[in-house]
């Protein structure tokens, strides 16, 4: 079965011979499929509604083609400057097709839309594929005309790029992160808006291909992370030729006469004028949850359109479930199928399951990488612990030394009292591989000394996790390899 997107003529039969079902999903992407395969494996009877493109944001527009062309650039930076790092080595790389590029990105999204996901439907009998736009009505879902009858239904239709309120953004016809994942041809340069994880993963990924880059935002890079990993990474940034421009405000954009763009910006109290040839609006993302039908059906809805719902993952109407992106919470694709799960399980069974995200990592595929897990110092504080931290840059981390490029820092947070790990937070070129071990010592209620005493492979980017744990009592300068 070869699909886009997928119509009636692919649909198959719910196994119940009628339009009854023990659940209805709505949303086919990573979020869908998790709710519907774990109901499937309970034995229910499953519609699954979807609307366009199988497969969801993750797959389609969203990490897989962001991260693989993330690893290309990478490719390139580091062989223009490996001899910089290592004696004897001479290198140059250069984008030289960026069209073949994207081609090769879209092959491999196309290769894991069909495996991961369209090939899967035959494999459940129960699950009954239905396309078009769904609407909550009494009793269930419609489907173009369709009645799909259940008093379970969950919502996973995700969420979409949103344009902010600047004056004149969208006559000049922004990129997004999906039109710019999309682009065959590099623009010279480009303004990145927004400093969150989106943005700072475009703005290098652009810049090491040779687009010139000026990266914008309000207030500072990375607001969610820890003030030392957002300020070191815009020094990186900067190192790589990355325009830093921060604390601004968003004035008006126009087209300038050369058909380029210009944003006009106010910095310290004083205009200022940024021009490029394209502008890449990274600020935030919005729900879909046009013609959901959600007001009338009494779902409670945040004044940005994301759903509400609770721990259970249930929203404020009786029997209906929302998950993922669309309820504005940790939108990541993990946590999503995480979310679904639960409230599959909680849907056909005793709503008994909570939603913790307590040892959520979290990864930003910047060059280093930005992962984290737990609480940051100022949650920790807010949280009323007698917060104690300490700060181990890379330089005493012996595999960034091997690797020479000492990049980098972590930074663990801990209760003072009884030294338990709050919170874990890397910027390493490894980091996004080492942040699990710091998420399981947090789901496992560990200590900074049982990070301390634990065995850690040498010459490991996750050993700075012990090193940093060593350095809340003592000076790790002062260690031999691997003592302590």
């Amino acid at each position: 079965m070869k699909v886009e997107a997928m119509n009636d003529c692919c649909a198959s039969p719910a196994g119940n011979g009628n339009d009854q079902y023990d659940l209805v999903v709505v949303g086919a992407g990573s979020a869908g499929f998790s709710a519907a395969i774990t109901a499937a494996g309970q034995g229910a009877q499953v519609a699954l509604v979807g609307n366009g493109t199988i497969g969801g944001t993750c797959v389609n527009i969203g990490c897989v083609p962001s991260k693989t062309l993330i690893r290309a650039a990478e490719t390139v930076h580091h062989a223009n400057i490996a001899s910089t790092r290592f004696d004897g080595i001479e290198s140059r790389a250069r984008m030289v097709d960026w069209a073949a590029q994207i081609a090769q990105k879209d092959a491999l999204v196309a290769s894991l839309r069909q495996t991961k996901y369209a090939d899967l439907l035959p494999e459940y009998n129960n699950v009954a594929y239905r396309e078009g736009q769904a609407r909550l009505v009494a009793g269930g879902i419609d489907v173009g005309g369709q009645r799909l009858v259940s008093d379970r239904i969950i919502i996973a239709t995700g969420a979409r790029p949103a344009l902010p309120a600047i004056p004149g953004l969208a006559e000049v016809v922004p990129l997004d992160s999906t039109t710019a994942l999309s682009l065959t041809e590099l623009p010279r340069s480009m303004i990145v808006l927004g400093g969150g994880y989106v943005g700072v993963e475009l703005a290098q990924t652009f810049a090491r291909v040779g687009v010139a880059v000026t990266l914008v935002f309000r207030s500072r890079l990375l607001p969610e992370a820890e003030p030392e990993i957002g300020q070191a990474l815009a020094g990186y940034l900067a190192d790589e030729g990355i325009t830093i421009v921060r604390g601004v405000t968003y004035d008006v954009v126009r087209k300038t006469d050369d058909d380029g763009v210009a944003l006009a910006i106010t910095r310290n109290g004083s205009p200022e004028i940024l021009t490029a040839e394209r502008i890449l609006v990274a600020t935030g993302r919005t729900p879909n949850t046009e013609g959901l039908g959600l007001s009338e059906a009494g779902v409670v809805q945040t004044s940005s359109g994301a759903i509400v719902v609770d721990d259970r993952m249930r929203t404020s109407k009786a029997g209906v479930y929302a998950v993922g992106d669309v309820t504005g919470k940790d939108q990541f694709v993990y946590m999503a199928a995480y979310g679904a799960k639960l409230a599959a399980k909680n849907a056909l069974n005793s709503n008994s399951l909570r939603y913790d995200n307590t040892a959520m990592p979290a990864v930003v595929f910047t060059d280093p990488q930005v992962a984290s897990v737990g609480l940051t110092e100022a949650q920790a504080r807010a949280a009323g612990h007698p917060v104690r931290t300490s700060v181990l840059s890379l330089d005493n981390v012996p595999r960034a030394l091997a690797a020479r490029d000492t990049r980098g820092l972590i930074k663990l947070v801990a209760d003072g009292a009884t030294r338990k790990l709050l919170g874990a937070h890397i910027l390493a070129p490894e980091g996004a591989d080492s942040i699990q071990t710091a998420a399981l010592a947090i789901r496992c209620g560990l200590s900074i000394d049982d990070l301390s005493e634990m065995i850690f492979p040498y010459l490991t980017t996750v050993e700075g996790l012990k090193l940093a744990a060593q350095t809340f009592d003592r000076d790790v300068k002062k260690l031999s390899c691997c003592a302590g």
